[in-house]
């Protein structure tokens, strides 16, 4: 039986949410899938709750006792590592009546008891402590009661992540090949850590378009036209539309973009923005790549940009530094993204400053990219209440190679793609 779920013209049918025709040359997606909050509901069972999602970086807890607090999915959770120096995952209630038992951002602590009776917890997740023990009688065993974690729990280089459905397969097979993008990102040097601070920001629109964004190359020219126009003033530099680039569906719904842009990178690529005084440094951390990696792996972590999605929602912006986003969606026409940006950890603090002032100055809220992102994802958005009557939106562009087997640029649109392909396929298949 065909499923079907209201939409803002009558019902929708699941499976023609995409009309995929590959031969005839279009891709189209129904804008019910922005708008229709049934829509929404469909896809936190069928997606948030059988996919691996990013909690944090081990980095983020370096010291025992340290612990975060995050909502992943919908779910609070608790980031902590425990006086055993192992890093855990659990579900931020408390057993007794389920409160909420981390109520700070973060923190440092070897238990946190729950504000409503005082359950109180070790950071191994044990029951350590009651009010009024002998009021639950001789039998009442507090091993029971230990914290609960997400069913899955695992990490790939340094990157944690849970899942929820206990069947989901290992995180190295849910990976595949996005691995190695990881593994580029991770390989900048042998410690990596995430800088203090975050950017946390909410947009008027679907999560999907802020995924579909962060993978197209195609709006970069006419959207961040003020960013460029700074680069070409501040740095004498632009972006050379003649510069090899890439777009490549790496199955599972992961996708990279790759392309080699103007500016410098702090972990091997020396501009003269970076000042002359780092130059030094720089260069000898692409020595040093080339000595651990050879000269292929060095060119590849060194010269290229890449973003990369991590099916559904966690984005790996490598480019003038490391951004890592993760767009979770409240509602079919809301959506909150948190940022963070990762670094070698013994890198000189001038670069290192060089590198926070472009994650504020491109990628930042405030910057001067980031905000014609949430401008454009937003109009989108608000051009949907036209659904009734436009009902498709084209993700067409460069169709045409996968017939013919043309390697794809970044400004065509396989990466986004591969991205509805995969949703489409777990909201039949949940």
């Amino acid at each position: 039986m065909t499923q079907m779920m209201p939409n803002v013209s009558g019902p929708v049918d699941l499976s023609a949410m995409i009309d995929d025709q590959v031969e005839q040359g279009y891709f189209r997606v129904d804008r019910a899938t922005m708008v229709d909050e049934s829509v929404f509901e469909a896809e936190k069972s069928a997606v948030f709750d059988h996919c691996w999602l990013y909690v944090g970086h081990e980095s983020e807890v370096p010291n025992p006792g340290d612990y975060l607090s995050r909502e992943v999915a919908g779910r609070p959770l608790i980031f902590w590592r425990g006086t055993d120096d192992v890093v855990r995952v659990y579900l931020n209630a408390c057993r007794h009546r389920g409160a909420v038992l981390c109520r700070v951002p973060e923190g440092n602590a070897r238990g946190l008891s729950c504000f409503y009776h005082a359950w109180t917890y070790a950071s191994t997740g044990q029951l350590t402590g009651l009010p009024d023990r002998e009021g639950y009688g001789p039998d009442f065993d507090v091993s029971r009661f230990s914290l609960l974690s997400p069913v899955r729990v695992e990490s790939y280089r340094g990157f944690v992540f849970c899942c929820f459905d206990p069947e989901v397969v290992d995180l190295p097979t849910y990976l595949g090949r996005a691995a190695d993008y990881l593994d580029l990102v991770a390989d900048q040097s042998p410690e990596m850590e995430i800088i203090d601070g975050i950017h946390e920001y909410s947009m008027n629109a679907n999560w999907k378009l802020f995924v579909e964004n962060s993978l197209d190359g195609y709006h970069l020219i006419p959207l961040h036209r003020t960013y460029f126009d700074y680069l070409k003033k501040a740095e004498g530099s632009f972006l050379d539309p003649k510069k090899p680039t890439h777009a490549e569906d790496l199955g599972g719904g992961h996708a990279v973009i790759t392309v080699e842009g103007p500016w410098a990178r702090p972990i091997a690529r020396w501009t003269p923005a970076m000042g002359e005084e780092n130059r030094e440094y720089i260069e000898g951390q692409r020595q040093e790549l080339v000595r651990r990696f050879g000269d292929e792996r060095a060119r590849r972590i060194a010269e290229t940009d890449r973003n990369l999605l991590i099916f559904p929602n966690l984005i790996i912006n490598d480019i003038m530094g490391i951004v890592i986003r993760t767009i979770t969606p409240t509602s079919a026409g809301h959506t909150v993204v948190s940022q963070w940006t990762l670094a070698g950890r013994e890198e000189p603090q001038s670069v290192r400053q060089h590198r926070l002032d472009s994650f504020v100055t491109f990628q930042g809220p405030g910057g001067l990219a980031s905000p014609d992102d949430i401008e454009a994802c937003e109009s989108c958005q608000l051009g949907f209440a036209t659904a009734d009557q436009a009902q498709w939106s084209d993700i067409s562009r460069g169709i045409h190679k996968e017939v013919s087997g043309e390697p794809s640029v970044a400004s065509d649109e396989i990466q986004q793609r591969a991205f509805w392909r995969h949703w489409h396929e777990l909201l039949l298949s949940n």
